[in-house]
């Protein structure tokens, strides 16, 4: 029998206030459903339902009821998460819980204790016993069989377990430094703009498969990129921070920068959001949605270039310095780009009477920008050196039992490739490894 009544569950979930959005989620919709069904072969339909729920929202192999109930639990987002998400320490908080609020959240997270302590292993035996007494013999087996991994995988992980604490305070210890909701989930993000009902939607869209690059996997420009580190780290610790500009020829790094760094500092309270060039129109709204979450943001603009000075060029030198609202505390602006002012030259604009309040409207752009990082292409020796520490980090071979003559093949093809596809440059030698690592085979052979 189980510890606690399928009633007594069924009732903490129908009363569940702030953490509601919880009773909406498909494994409680299918938890319900088998814990209501009245026939053998309701049940049976009913556990089969479940189980593909549940595999559903598992996180690994070892995911039990358990841990599957205190993820929904982290990941929810509604007011009292919001507000602990916002207190930055304990001892200084911008807004407090009302005594209400306070007392809801105890009250949900007793209910949620224990439905997470609900004994489903316990259930499916005495649900593969019914079912074998009316006669579904096969039906029975799956059942009991589905029962028994579930347990020993909860018996498997019962001592290593990471288990909540049920009180509100830990909570929003834990949100306070993960995020909540979606922010809680993911470290990266698009705005993404939408159409619902006839009318525009914008939102934070999590990127799903993140590129997982790292600070180790880049080589070269190291003043580059610990001019960004240091920037970053002033900004994660409430130090004034600038915007940074990213500026230099394709394919030395630039947005392997960024990500890179939003990638180390990741778990410190960073998340990136990516706003492509087509919704920089939205670009105030975006810091408006920003500003109300607690964590910290980099706003990452790859490839920022304009035809002509329009509106979304307005908008963003607006927002960068010179407009009536200020941009927020837990935001900073990092843009990557192959133009130094941005906006496409063209030859007739030479003769253009007002060619110097053009040029200089160009240049207000980049100049908001507090900090120009630049990138240049590398020369010979800075292109082979990289190539070789990408080949060496991967395992092609080592450097300290090479024969020379390998080496010097290495080196000779690595020139190859880049006088026959594109040039030097830190994106052309991975691609050159890339092809090395698949056998080589060059075209020239």
């Amino acid at each position: 029998m189980n510890k606690i009544s399928s009633n007594t569950v069924k009732a903490d979930i129908a009363g569940l206030s702030v953490f509601a959005s919880i009773r909406e989620h498909p494994l409680i919709q299918a938890f319900l459903v088998l814990l209501d069904a009245d026939s053998e072969y309701a049940l049976i339909r009913a556990w089969g339902g479940f189980m593909a729920a549940f595999l559903a929202a598992s996180v690994d192999a070892s995911s039990t009821w358990y841990s599957a109930i205190t993820a929904l639990v982290f990941r929810t987002d509604n007011e009292f998460t919001r507000i602990a998400e916002k207190v930055e320490k304990a001892e200084k908080k911008d807004r407090e819980p009302s005594p209400l609020l306070n007392v809801l959240v105890k009250t949900d997270l007793e209910r949620l204790s224990r439905v997470a302590a609900f004994d489903i292993s316990g259930f499916g035996f005495n649900a593969a016993d019914m079912v074998r007494k009316a006669g579904f013999e096969t039906a029975a087996s799956h059942i009991e069989e589905c029962a028994r991994v579930v347990w020993e995988t909860e018996m498997a992980t019962k001592k290593s377990a990471e288990k909540i604490v049920w009180n509100g305070e830990r909570l929003s210890t834990y949100i306070r430094v993960k995020g909540a909701g979606l922010l809680g989930q993911y470290t990266a993000f698009r705005w993404n703009r939408g159409g619902t009902s006839g009318r525009d939607v914008s939102h934070l869209q999590p990127v799903l498969n993140p590129d997982p690059v790292t600070l180790s996997e880049l080589f070269g420009y190291e003043d580059q990129r610990n001019a960004v580190i240091v920037n970053t780290l002033r900004f994660l610790e409430g130090k004034a921070a600038n915007n940074l500009l990213l500026y230099g020829d394709r394919g030395t790094g630039k947005s392997a920068t960024v990500k890179a760094v939003c990638n180390e500092y990741a778990e410190q309270g960073l998340r990136l959001v990516e706003v492509r060039k087509e919704n920089l129109m939205q670009i105030q709204t975006v810091m408006e949605e920003l500003s109300m979450r607690g964590l910290r943001f980099i706003v990452f603009i790859d490839d920022l270039s304009f035809e002509t000075t329009d509106d979304s060029f307005t908008g963003l030198k607006a927002l960068l310095e010179g407009g009536v609202e200020k941009k927020p505390e837990n935001v900073v602006v990092y843009a990557t780009s192959n133009r130094r002012h941005f906006v496409k030259e063209h030859f007739d604009q030479t003769d253009d009477p007002r060619a110097f309040d053009t040029i200089q409207e160009r240049i207000s752009l980049s100049d908001r920008f507090g900090l120009t990082v630049v990138f240049t292409a590398p020369d010979q020796d800075e292109f082979l050196f990289i190539a070789e520490q990408i080949a060496i980090r991967r395992g092609l071979f080592d450097t300290g039992e090479q024969t020379a003559a390998l080496r010097t093949r290495f080196r000779d093809n690595a020139v190859r490739w880049e006088r026959w596809f594109n040039g030097r440059s830190p994106r052309t030698a991975a691609q050159f490894v890339d092809w090395v690592s698949g056998g080589e085979g060059f075209p020239w052979e």
